[in-house]
């Protein structure tokens, strides 16, 4: 079995975040920021200002890396290639997006609406990201000792 390739992890990684950073540029800055504006609102609170922004986009590249290093802890058991990458990316849509939203969902923070939309696009988010992201991924072959 190889090491883990970091440097090709991280190129993969930064492909997969930047993805994500911008699908969901697209549709809670484009396509929802209106539902968004009045979730805010509702809530008492401003809209998503620079520093919240850089802070989605971080997370967004940290989902990305994420779901490359689990690419690459799974790849030796189930195989390289999109299959694989897949699976990686279903298992991170489960635990960040799935039940990532499950709390706020649960105390009715946003319109369950605005969450479901999330989840539902973030299916699709994350498994493209990941895919793309694996293209990238190379596994260091094994040494002798």
């Amino acid at each position: 079995m190889g090491k883990m390739n970091w440097g090709r992890l991280i190129l993969g990684g930064i492909v997969a975040g930047v993805i994500i950073d911008v699908s969901e540029g697209l549709l809670n800055g484009v396509i929802l920021m209106k539902d968004w504006a009045e979730a805010m609102k509702a809530l008492g609170k401003a809209e998503a200002g620079p520093m919240q922004l850089v802070g989605f986009n971080v997370y967004g590249l940290l989902l990305g890396l994420s779901a490359i290093w689990l690419y690459a802890a799974i790849r030796p058991r189930y195989g390289a290639g999109p299959k694989t990458a897949v699976c990686a990316g279903l298992a991170m849509w489960f635990i960040a997006y799935a039940l990532g939203s499950g709390a706020g969902m649960i105390m009715e923070i946003f319109p369950m609406r605005l969450m479901a939309i999330g989840i539902l696009w973030g299916l699709f988010e994350i498994v493209i990201a990941t895919l793309a992201g694996a293209w990238f991924y190379k596994e260091e072959p094994a040494s002798a000792f």
